[in-house]
């Protein structure tokens, strides 16, 4: 499904939502009460501000007494080929989140990638991907990246690891454009950004990713991968414990001034070597 088509589904989902809520006597904070969310939550359902989770929708059925067609519809959204299976339940928690952490120590984060560079890493992994495959797995990586311009953006704090500034995925000239797009980004307050630094030794590169998501109305999880398998750590405890994880390589990276200047100075001498092949 196209960009364009899908967010015309969820419009249509947000729609037939407000009307069938008006239609059972409800306000936005009443059904918001009734479903265990915020009202203004439910304002931002019906505008395809925001995405629910399932057990939202599940509940909003069973409130309206819909015969569960909204979890009919929000499955046939969410159910598609745009992200790997170990992935898919963890990308669906980006929306809501408040918060987003997340150690990168090979790639740039997904939610920070142009489209060149999602390319170039769906590409990669594996390399008999087919093209339609391809095309989708990069809409929808590039989709995500849009929660960063939302009013109700989520805080995003990342440390890539400098191998990420240094890795040629897809050539200089991609690499220049996506560290460009990074500082873009940092410059204009939509994420913070610590590199961390070869001098750091190898503990880091042997943590492997990491993100971590705080919402709201929801405890918090985190999600840890590895080759083309993925864990989503939903049990709040384990959560906690895998920030431990997280806070000695924040301690360890660079400040975000001195990160900023690193990037810009890699993205400089990247856009050199383009220019030369």
């Amino acid at each position: 499904m196209a960009n364009g088509s899908r967010r015309a589904a969820w419009e249509f989902f947000g729609t037939e939502l407000k009307r069938r809520r008006e239609e059972s006597g409800f306000t936005q904070v009443e059904l918001g009460a009734r479903v265990f969310v915020p009202g203004g939550y439910i304002g931002q359902f019906e505008q395809a501000i925001r995405k629910p989770q399932l057990d939202v929708v599940q509940r909003i059925d069973e409130t309206l007494q819909n015969d569960g067609i909204f979890e009919r519809l929000r499955r046939k959204l969410i159910d598609d080929r745009r992200h790997a299976d170990h992935f898919a339940k963890a990308a669906e928690r980006e929306t809501p989140a408040t918060k987003i952490c997340e150690f990168a120590p090979a790639l740039i984060p997904g939610l920070l990638q142009t489209p060149a560079c999602a390319r170039a890493v769906t590409l990669a992994m594996p390399p008999f991907t087919p093209e339609e495959s391809v095309d989708e797995k990069v809409s929808g990586r590039i989709e995500r990246g849009r929660i960063l311009k939302d009013a109700t953006r989520p805080v995003h704090w990342a440390i890539p690891h400098e191998n990420v500034l240094r890795i040629p995925v897809g050539g200089p000239g991609v690499m220049a454009e996506r560290l460009e797009h990074v500082a873009g980004l940092a410059r204009e307050r939509s994420v913070l950004v610590q590199v961390l630094p070869y001098t750091t030794g190898p503990y880091a590169v042997m943590t492997g990713s990491l993100k971590l998501m705080e919402f709201e109305d929801a405890p918090p999880t985190a999600y840890t991968e590895a080759v083309r398998s993925g864990n989503l750590l939903d049990d709040p405890a384990v959560a906690v414990r895998a920030r431990s994880a997280y806070d000695p390589l924040r301690a360890d990276a660079l400040p975000p001034e001195a990160s900023l200047t690193l990037i810009e100075s890699a993205a400089e001498h990247l856009r050199r070597c383009a220019s030369t092949t």
